[in-house]
């Protein structure tokens, strides 16, 4: 299925969304009418689909409804547009809403970069001694431990892991092969398209292929997993098949998870923590996006390295990811394991 095909894949799902959420008739083909109306847009202009849209996009659209619209209705479309890319960072489509600065530029009220939530490690600590089940607390843990993106997690499979314990069957893919107790998070993987055999859910935004060290705890609670980890149609106990790493435990049972199933664990353990509101946003509420904030921020803060975070991230330039990848047992993973945090109490 080709980009043109899937691209009203998001629009259709954010107005079913919408409609379960009581909208009426008139106002779900007003938002049919302007979305449709922008994915055209991003096509025509810029061959991309909204999911690739980046600020600079949504503003050019704005400014394009500007020559034949008055401000009032451009707000108005604004608005719509805001909240279509609300739904598909809530969903994991995309990791952050465009639309925020464009906003934010067009003077309404909505920060651009809002000033997130304050947990202290002693309280993250707390917050991750209360999750039990076992694949929740592998979500949580290594999320935590390693920055990636939600999409990113619900990608990874078996072989994308090289556990240097009795638990791993499967012989892990050539890159991280000679690297024990390493995670590998490759750039293959779009939402929509076939990847390993399957149609995936979501997209690894990453610039360049990434390698993130285990560290003992998360080795630990991987391991846990793994012990009850389902099997699935393409993973047995012995097998050496590229089946998911993580998997659903309840009405999924055995698929792999989606990005909208780890932000719903993640909020159900926020909600009880008061960490998350229906209503709040980045500034507020704790999602699995703010995971990656909190990593990023402290162990930046502790390596005073921004380089090797950025790595860890995936998101640095090439000639320093080249660097890093060739001096990995004396730089990376070194620095990586020296300072990384503790999530158990």
């Amino acid at each position: 299925m080709s980009e043109g095909q899937q691209t009203p894949n998001t629009v259709e799902y954010f107005l079913q969304d919408i409609e379960h959420h009581g909208r009426n008739e008139r106002t779900a083909t007003a938002y049919e009418r302007v979305l449709s109306d922008y994915e055209e847009f991003l096509l025509e202009r810029f061959e991309k689909t909204p999911p690739e849209a980046s600020y600079r996009d949504c503003m050019a659209w704005v400014h394009e409804l500007r020559s034949t619209h008055s401000e009032s209705t451009v707000a108005t479309y604004s608005s719509y547009l805001n909240r279509f890319y609300s739904y598909l960072e809530r969903v994991g489509h995309t990791d952050e809403n465009p639309m925020t600065v464009v906003l934010e530029e067009m003077n309404e009220s909505i920060e651009s970069n809002p000033t997130r939530r304050d947990v202290t490690l002693a309280e993250m600590r707390s917050f991750v001694s209360e999750v039990r089940h076992p694949l929740h607390q592998a979500l949580v843990v290594t999320l935590l431990k390693t920055g990636i993106r939600a999409g990113e997690l619900c990608n990874l499979d078996l072989i994308d892991v090289n556990l240097e314990h009795e638990a791993r069957t499967w012989q892990p893919r050539a890159h991280i092969a000679g690297r024990p107790d390493s995670l590998f998070i490759a750039t293959e993987h779009s939402y929509g398209r076939e990847s390993g055999g399957e149609r995936r859910t979501a997209s690894n935004k990453r610039k360049r292929e990434t390698v993130i060290p285990i560290d003992e705890e998360l080795k630990a609670v991987l391991v846990r997993w793994l012990a009850v980890r389902p099997d699935t149609a393409s993973s047995g106990p012995s097998t050496t098949a590229t089946g998911p790493l993580f998997v659903g435990t309840a009405d999924s049972w055995g698929e792999r998870l989606t990005p909208n199933v780890v932000h719903h664990v993640v909020e159900q353990y926020a909600r009880e923590r008061g960490w998350y509101r229906t209503g709040g946003g980045a500034a507020e509420n704790v999602t699995p996006h703010y995971f990656r904030h909190f990593f990023t921020t402290h162990l930046r803060d502790r390596t005073g390295d921004r380089g090797i975070v950025q790595y860890l991230r995936g998101d640095v330039a090439s000639d320093v990811i080249d660097t890093y990848t060739h001096n990995w047992g004396d730089r990376v993973r070194q620095t990586y394991l020296e300072h990384i945090y503790s999530v158990a109490e």
